[in-house]
């Protein structure tokens, strides 16, 4: 049977909980596995191995963003001395065009091949190669057509929902239209949205938001999708609740007067988990 892993990106612990009062790394992890978690994403570093060892987080998924090929083997060997086995990818800028991007991509494969013990996955995401579905989708087809392979990606679909100016029932036919490369991921990135908003709260004086229950309907349908996937059966889903926090000045994914991001993660993991069970 597929199984899923629920991983803590770290950032949704960052300034938390005030800038001026802030954990230390070591409470953070310690809270992660606390709450449930089985691992964490963040670009990684030796004491994050050795916290996670220590808390028996079992999953450290590491991150690169770049857009210089000659940093690509050093930032993916860094990631697996640090403990990472699944590396995720922001490639390049809003106006790399596809071509170039997947000429990026597959040199940045090709190094993470010859580093070996590590697989690197494309995140989906605004201000990078991959900020629109057309984007993406080409990059997608750029890559099949090199390689004969799928190319393996880390969706976080909030991007493009915002991106499309959806509504919640339009979120399964114009979202999960690519199933085969869906049912190829390995790493998503579950931050809840609507078609104005990249981020959405969890909760509000208690309660699931409407706008968390109507991307749950969405989230079902992903998780049932990707356990039909031929080759899941014995995969594992490395499912990230994407909860982003508070920033100064007002420039982060969450804003005033909603919750934390932190205590929102934690119940949104407890959602994804019910949600993989009726998958």
């Amino acid at each position: 049977m597929p199984h899923i892993a629920h991983i803590a990106n770290l950032w949704s612990l960052s300034w938390h909980p005030s800038p001026a009062t802030e954990w230390s790394l070591e409470k953070k992890i310690k809270a992660v596995a606390a709450a449930g978690f089985d691992g964490i994403t963040t670009a990684l570093t030796p004491e994050h191995r050795r916290l996670a060892e220590k808390y028996d987080l079992h999953h450290l998924l590491g991150f690169v963003s770049t857009q210089k090929p000659a940093d690509f083997a050093r930032l993916i060997k860094s990631q697996k001395e640090a403990g990472a086995v699944h590396i995720n990818v922001q490639l390049d800028d809003h106006d790399t065009p596809p071509a170039l991007a997947t000429k990026h991509w597959l040199q940045l494969e090709q190094a993470a091949e010859k580093i070996g013990g590590v697989v690197v996955c494309l995140e989906v995401h605004r201000d990078t190669c991959t900020e629109t579905p057309e984007k993406t989708y080409e990059i997608a087809e750029r890559y099949h057509r090199a390689t004969g392979r799928l190319i393996k990606m880390n969706f976080d679909f909030s991007h493009l929902a915002c991106v499309k100016h959806l509504s919640p029932d339009d979120y399964i036919e114009r979202l999960l239209d690519h199933p085969e490369l869906v049912q190829n991921s390995e790493q998503v990135h579950f931050r809840p949205f609507n078609g104005h908003h990249c981020q959405v709260p969890v909760t509000c004086k208690g309660s699931l938001t409407p706008e968390v229950k109507s991307y749950l309907v969405f989230v079902e349908a992903l998780m049932r999708l990707w356990k039909q996937g031929r080759g899941n059966k014995g995969k594992t889903m490395f499912a990230c609740p994407e909860m982003g926090p508070y920033a100064p000045a007002g420039g982060g994914y969450n804003i005033s007067g909603l919750p934390p991001a932190w205590p929102d993660a934690v119940i949104l993991r407890s959602q994804l988990a019910r949600a993989w069970a009726r998958a």
